[in-house]
C-alpha cells in the first residue's frame, strides 16, 4: 500500500468533513416558505464558523419537486423556487471565497417525467428513438395488461406504469424503479451516456468541486430485466439481497469514463457515490484508481448504539476499502433516515423497510436527553475515525425526529405510494431554526410574518429550543462541540485519513488511538476510570472528575 502523505499534500477529500444542505429546509431568503440559493449564500459565514471543508446541496434543478428535486427536469438550469443560474454561480464563487468546497447532487438513474426527454417519449411511438431512451416495453398478458416484470418501486407498489398511447389505447409499460413522475433512463442508450457527459461539465465549468451521485449502484438494468426471484414486496432501497437493478457491473465502465472527465479540471475534483451495496467489501470496487474518488460510508444508518455493533461495523468498513487504498466517509445522518438523537435512543437502524415508528420503535419511549447524549457521542466518534465525514444540517444542534407533522402535510411520495402507512422521511427535513423566537418559522424565513406552520414542512412548537441562536455561545450546546471538535479536527495532524489502533478498555467501551497520541474514548456502560495524566481535549458530556460517564464520549492526549 503505498504510505500516506501528510495532510498538506493530501487530495482534499481524504480528510474533508462535508456539510449536507437539503436545499428546500435551510434558509429562506424570499419569504415563500422554502429555501433557496441565496438563503445559503446568507449563510456562509455561519458554516465558515462551524469549520466543515465542503458543502453539499441536495438538487437544485427545474423539478416539480413531486419527490424535492430527486425528480429533476432539466438538469442544466436551476429551479425557479430556488433561484436562478447567476445565483448559483455567484454562490459558487462565495462559497471558494470562503474557502469551502462545493459538491452538487446529480441523479442520473432517472429523470422527471416532465423532461423534454420523456415528454417526447410519450408522444412517439413504441419501438422509437425516443423511448430507447427510458425503459419502455410491452406488457405481459393476453393484452398486454400485466407489467414486464415483477419487479417493485422503493416508494411502493409496482416498479411500472402502463401509458396511454397517441390513439387513446393502453399501450406500453414504463420503469419507475422510484416514483411513478421518476421514469428510469435506459443507460445501454448512448444518448444517455452523453447527456451527463455534457450535465458533468456544465457544472464544472462552472467551478464546482465535485458531484454526490444518487444511487449510484443503480442506472444499470440486469440484461432482459428479468423477474426478481423470490420478490420481496417490502424491498427497497437499503435491501441486502441481489436485485438486478442495483450493484451491476456496468455502472463502472460509466464511472471510469467520468473520472476521465473529472481529471481533466483542475483542483482535484472528484465523486461521491450514494451506493447501498452488500457485503460491503464490494463497494471497494466503486473506488478503484480510475473510477469514483469516495463512497459514503452508511454502515451507521444500520449499526445499534452498542459496542460490540459498531466496532464489528467500523472494522469491516476500513478493511473494506484497505485493498484500493480509499479512505472512508462516515455518514451519521442523512436526509432519508431517522435522525441520530432519536435513532440510537430508540435503537432503530435504517433498513428495515419503513420510517415509521410503530414498526422501528416506540415513541412513547423516547428520551430526548438521553437520546441528545448518544447522538453528541456519536458525533465525536464519527469524527475521530480515519477518512471524512459528512454531517447533515441541523446535526450540529442535535435536532431531533419531527413526530408531529399532520398528515394532511406530508409530502414524501412514501406516503401516497405506500398507501398511507409508511409516513415517509418528512420528519427529518423539516426547515432549521435559526431563532428562538417562532418570527419567520423560528428564523428560517425572511418573512417575519411567517409562521412555524406555514413552511413548506410544518416546523415544531419546540423547535426554538434547537435554535443556532439559543446554542451560540453555550459552551455546553451541541452546536459548540461541534465547533470545537471541527477546530481540533484541523489541528490534529493525525486526524482524518490514515491509521488507528483499538485499544483494550473494556466490553463496554470502544477506544481507539490516532497518531500524535490522540484517542477517543466512548463508554456504552457503567462510568470507567480514564487514562492516568491525559490531556481532556474534549468531552460530549461533562465527566465525572476523572471517570467517563454512561453515552459519552471524550477526546484524550495520552501521556
Amino acid at each position: 500500500m503505498t504510505p500516506l502523505k501528510p495532510r498538506n499534500e493530501r487530495l482534499w477529500w481524504r480528510d474533508a468533513v462535508t456539510y449536507q444542505i437539503y436545499i428546500r429546509s435551510f434558509a429562506d431568503s424570499n419569504g415563500d416558505g422554502k429555501g433557496d440559493v441565496e438563503g445559503i449564500r446568507s449563510r456562509l459565514p455561519y458554516l465558515k464558523e462551524l469549520g466543515i471543508d465542503a458543502i453539499w446541496i441536495t438538487p437544485w434543478y427545474t423539478s416539480p419537486q413531486i419527490d424535492h428535486g430527486y425528480d429533476v427536469a432539466d438538469f442544466m438550469a436551476i429551479e425557479p423556487d430556488y433561484g436562478t443560474l447567476a445565483e448559483a454561480e455567484r454562490l459558487i464563487k462565495e462559497t471558494h471565497d470562503h474557502g469551502i468546497k462545493l459538491l452538487v447532487d446529480l441523479v442520473p438513474n432517472h429523470s422527471s417525467s416532465l423532461h423534454k426527454w420523456f415528454q417526447e417519449a410519450l408522444k412517439a411511438a413504441p419501438g422509437s428513438p425516443e423511448r430507447a431512451r427510458y425503459h419502455f416495453l410491452d406488457g405481459k398478458g393476453e393484452n398486454g395488461e400485466l407489467p414486464p416484470n415483477n419487479w417493485t418501486s422503493i416508494f411502493g407498489g409496482p416498479a411500472w406504469q402502463r401509458v396511454v398511447e397517441a390513439d387513446g389505447t393502453l399501450g406500453q409499460w414504463y420503469l419507475h424503479i422510484f416514483a411513478v413522475e421518476q421514469p428510469d433512463f435506459n443507460w445501454d442508450n448512448p444518448d444517455v451516456r452523453n447527456y451527463f457527459i455534457d450535465v458533468l461539465k456544465f457544472w464544472l465549468d462552472r467551478g464546482v468541486d465535485g458531484f454526490r451521485i444518487d444511487v449510484a449502484h443503480g442506472m444499470v438494468k440486469a440484461p432482459g430485466l428479468p423477474d426478481i426471484v423470490e420478490a420481496d414486496p417490502d424491498s427497497e432501497m437499503l435491501a441486502a439481497e441481489t436485485r438486478p437493478f442495483w450493484d451491476q457491473d456496468g455502472v463502472h465502465e460509466i464511472y471510469r469514463h467520468w473520472r476521465k472527465v473529472l481529471d481533466s479540471y483542475p483542483g482535484d475534483r472528484m465523486a461521491v457515490a450514494e451506493a447501498w451495496v452488500s457485503p460491503a467489501s464490494r463497494i471497494a470496487r466503486y473506488l478503484r484508481h480510475d473510477e469514483l474518488a469516495n463512497s459514503f460510508n452508511f454502515d451507521f444508518l444500520s449499526s445499534p448504539w452498542k459496542p460490540a455493533s459498531l466496532k464489528e461495523m467500523i472494522d469491516r468498513s476500513l478493511e473494506a476499502l484497505k485493498e484500493v487504498g480509499a479512505p472512508s466517509s462516515w455518514v451519521f445522518n442523512n436526509h432519508d433516515v431517522v435522525r441520530s438523537v432519536d435513532r440510537f435512543d430508540l435503537g432503530l437502524i435504517a433498513g428495515a423497510g419503513s420510517t415509521t415508528f410503530d414498526r422501528q420503535g416506540d415513541p412513547a419511549k423516547f428520551n430526548l436527553k438521553r437520546g441528545t447524549l448518544r447522538a453528541r457521542a456519536g458525533a465525536l466518534l464519527m469524527l475521530a475515525l480515519p477518512g471524512g465525514a459528512y454531517v447533515y444540517q441541523g446535526e450540529e444542534l442535535a435536532l431531533p425526529e419531527a413526530r408531529d407533522i399532520p398528515e394532511d402535510r406530508l409530502t414524501d411520495p412514501r406516503w401516497a405510494m405506500s398507501e398511507h402507512t409508511d409516513r415517509g422521511r418528512d420528519g427529518c427535513r423539516v426547515p432549521l431554526p435559526w431563532k428562538r423566537d417562532p418570527a419567520g418559522a423560528f428564523g428560517f424565513s425572511s418573512r417575519l410574518t411567517l409562521k412555524p406552520d406555514e413552511a413548506w414542512l410544518p416546523q415544531s412548537e419546540n423547535w426554538g429550543d434547537f435554535a443556532v441562536e439559543r446554542q451560540d455561545g453555550d459552551p455546553a450546546s451541541t452546536l459548540t462541540m461541534y465547533r470545537n471538535a471541527l477546530a481540533i479536527r484541523h489541528e490534529e495532524a493525525g486526524l482524518g485519513d490514515g491509521p488507528m489502533s483499538w485499544i483494550e478498555a473494556g466490553d463496554h467501551v470502544l477506544a481507539f488511538s490516532r497518531p500524535g497520541n490522540f484517542a477517543c474514548y466512548v463508554n456504552f456502560g457503567h462510568a470507567i476510570e480514564l487514562p492516568a495524566h491525559s490531556e481532556i481535549l474534549l468531552s460530549s458530556a461533562p465527566l465525572h472528575g476523572s471517570k467517563l460517564p454512561t453515552d459519552t464520549a471524550v477526546w484524550l492526549r495520552l501521556p
